[in-house]
């Protein structure tokens, strides 16, 4: 009995400890619907970009008009406008059930470790757009958001690593076959968000 009482008690201090260090109120519905959302969007892009002009792939060939820009522009801010919104509101929702607060040092450690790479690709991205240098966009914003995930995973849960891990061997690959950037890009920010959300959603929030 007394073993198993100091084993509890352990239990609890640990608890405690991942707690204070760790943002463990991350979502995982919220990244189910953010890879939803993403296929969605990359559907729209789909049939902005490839007309019956041209072939899925044909990158080299391809003519991407300022008014298709605006309008994949359109789709992009708006995919990750409504993924923000309901990840905020559902790791919002999670943290009241478990009696966590949103915004904390942890939350704030999260956030700083996540935007640095993410800024910085974003940064760099635009100038290849600016150059018109579109091939290598998807491929970028792959291994940029999968260099964020690893980079902010030691923060929250340990399955975002995993998750960003996964995305950067996918902008790898993608890389290599510039012409599927937009499949690459649903595999990455659509398929895996889901599968991801749906293991964090199984292993930590359903009852």
């Amino acid at each position: 009995m007394e073993a198993n009482k100091y084993l509890k008690d352990i239990s609890e201090i640990k608890n405690m400890m991942n707690k204070s260090s760790r943002f463990i109120s991350l979502s995982g519905l919220s990244g189910i619907l953010a890879g939803i959302y993403c296929l969605l969007g990359a559907f729209l892009a789909y049939q902005i970009i490839y007309t019956q002009d041209y072939s899925f792939g044909s990158y080299r060939n391809l003519i991407v008009t300022e008014e298709a820009m605006i309008k994949l522009f359109i789709i992009a801010f708006g995919v990750i406008l409504i993924s923000l919104i309901t990840g905020i509101l559902l790791s919002t929702k999670k943290a009241k059930s478990q009696g966590d607060k949103i915004w904390d040092a942890s939350s704030k450690r999260l956030l700083i470790n996540f935007m640095i790479p993410l800024v910085t690709g974003g940064i760099f991205i635009l100038f290849l757009i600016e150059k018109e240098i579109y091939g290598f966009v998807a491929p970028l914003t792959l291994i940029f958001y999968g260099l964020a995930c690893v980079n902010a995973s030691k923060y929250t849960l340990g399955d975002v690593r995993y998750l960003g891990i996964t995305m950067i061997i996918l902008g790898l690959i993608s890389s290599y076959f510039l012409g599927f950037g937009l499949l690459f890009w649903a595999l990455g920010f659509g398929i895996c968000h889901i599968f991801y959300g749906s293991v964090m959603y199984f292993k930590y929030e359903r009852q």
